[in-house]
């Protein structure tokens, strides 16, 4: 059995002369991204591996989920503006080893994703995340494999 946890970026801000890629935190963001990784560690949510779009609300988001989890965090460019494909992808190459691992990407194709995956319709507000149980024992069957949601968290409502 592995575990998927896809987390969007927390809620960003758009100074002026700032490309999208750039876009830093709001401080609501920083504060939903401590909010969120504290009560996923409270909830005792394991999480063996980050993976994270290169983009700075992202990769700061999941930096900040790293303060409480201490793990290692891989950036992946294909987490930024993805396809569905793209998260399979990065599905495809992780270590079997590592049984549970949380994707920090953007909209709309984390819901795009989400809802590939499950029969709920997901619309992910900025710093959601949502868990799969995915029933394989190698991340290269990922595609065939059963899915199932087990958690959807969103910062308003913990």
């Amino acid at each position: 059995m592995k575990t998927l946890i896809l987390v969007r970026h927390a809620k960003s801000d758009w100074p002026e002369d700032t490309e999208d890629f750039d876009r830093p935190l709001a401080e609501k963001g920083l504060e939903d991204a401590v909010k969120m990784s504290k009560f996923m560690k409270d909830h005792h949510i394991e999480i063996q591996k980050f993976v994270s779009s290169p983009a700075v609300r992202a990769l700061n988001t999941c930096k900040i989920f790293n303060q409480t989890f201490n793990l290692e965090i891989t950036e992946e460019q294909k987490l930024y503006n993805p396809t569905e494909r793209n998260f399979e992808s990065v599905i495809y190459g992780l270590d079997d080893n590592i049984n549970s691992v949380a994707m920090f990407s953007h909209n709309n194709g984390i819901s795009n994703f989400a809802n590939m995956m499950s029969d709920h319709i997901f619309m992910f507000p900025t710093c959601g995340v949502a868990g799969f149980q995915i029933d394989t024992d190698s991340w290269s069957d990922f595609e065939n494999a059963k899915k199932k949601l087990i958690f959807f968290y969103e910062p308003k409502k913990i």
